[in-house]
């Protein structure tokens, strides 16, 4: 049985590339992050958006639909009146809110170590 990717460091299809491809987009860890610790694994769109702000409505259906594609969440369609859409973490997603976890918790234990760094010429993070 041939591997599905050649992990060697640097291989452009090695494990680590894959996972940051992922992440690739900071709304995918948020959204994960945010379905998973604020709305238990499942949320409405418009639930969802009023939890991440600064995420437009444009990027965050993008960012959901390329989600749904990659298998890290499922989409179900209620039917109410008006129309509403459901996401829920699929087993897979939930196999990477750990990771996402983890992140967070170094980020709020290394707050210092965040606060330290200068600003990338396009982050909307300010010094000072």
């Amino acid at each position: 049985m041939q591997p599905v990717s050649d992990d060697r460091e640097g291989h452009e299809d090695c494990a680590p590339r894959r996972v940051l491809e992922i992440f690739a987009t900071k709304w995918t860890s948020m959204i994960l992050h945010t379905l998973h610790s604020v709305h238990g694994g499942q949320a409405r769109t418009g639930v969802l958006h009023r939890s991440l702000p600064g995420l437009s409505k444009k990027m965050l259906v993008q960012t959901l639909r390329e989600m749904e594609h990659s298998g890290l969440i499922d989409r179900q369609a209620e039917s109410v009146v008006p129309p509403a859409v459901r996401y829920r973490l699929t087993p897979l997603g939930y196999r990477f809110v750990d990771l996402i976890e983890q992140i967070y918790a170094w980020g709020r234990d290394n707050a210092d170590a965040l606060d330290a760094l200068r600003p990338r010429a396009s982050s909307r993070r300010r010094s000072g």
